[in-house]
């Protein structure tokens, strides 16, 4: 299995229902005005920023950016204690118990896709009872990111064990699939044949953020049409 994510920017309106729903799903701490302007704002999907024309007739796109969890990741060549990993099915992962902070990690990403947990995580009393029990909180100190909710496969595994049955496409999907209002991300197994993802991925319209530098990332992009 390949885990892979397809991002259609023609269905794409930018409105960052994914990314909330993502901070959501994962318990990903909200941090205060004063420490995002500091760069210090945890996102596992960011939406980036991207200008397109000349003013006056310039146009902003927001775009969806999960961790790409590449091919080949720098992030786990540079780790000096094997905190990041890319597992047998391709989803590059993030041991917290064993990050000891160093954050070579973020510097080695090019897609800057990794945030550094500057303080203890703590919600407000009205926002407590939306944690996912699921998914626990990282401490102070460590790097965290995108895992494709990586928990949701674990859940979903056991139940078709359970059911005496194969997994199915439908049975593993992120968080940031399923709130997409428009089903723009697709997200599946990119070497299943059965599954969308593999069909989108041959795409004319597929393409990879900086595919120059050989990371080959499994998220890949449907560009707009003209």
């Amino acid at each position: 299995m390949k885990w892979g994510m397809v991002i259609d920017l023609q269905k794409c309106t930018g409105c960052g229902e994914c990314a909330a729903a993502c901070k959501l799903e994962n318990n990903v701490a909200i941090v205060e005005p004063e420490e995002s302007a500091l760069g210090r704002s945890m996102l596992w999907m960011d939406m980036l920023t991207m200008y397109e024309g000349e003013y006056p007739l310039l146009r902003v796109r927001l775009i969806p950016r999960p961790c790409m969890h590449c091919e080949h990741p720098p992030c786990t060549k540079v780790c000096p204690v094997r905190a990041t990993y890319i597992n047998e099915e391709g989803i590059v992962a993030q041991i917290y118990p064993q990050c000891i902070g160093c954050r070579y990690c973020m510097a080695a990403c090019p897609y800057t896709v990794k945030s550094f947990n500057w303080y203890k995580p703590e919600w407000i009393k009205e926002n407590r009872a939306t944690k996912n029990p699921d998914v626990s909180v990282r401490p102070v100190g460590v790097v965290e990111k995108c895992t494709f909710c990586h928990h949701r496969l674990q859940k979903a595994k056991e139940q078709a064990k359970y059911e005496n049955r194969e997994l199915l496409e439908e049975d593993f999907q992120p968080a940031c699939v399923e709130s997409c209002p428009t089903g723009a991300i697709v997200f599946g197994d990119l070497d299943n044949h059965e599954h969308h993802v593999s069909h989108l991925k041959h795409s004319p319209r597929a393409m990879k953020l900086l595919e120059d530098l050989g990371t080959e990332p499994k998220v890949i992009y449907l560009t707009e049409v003209d």
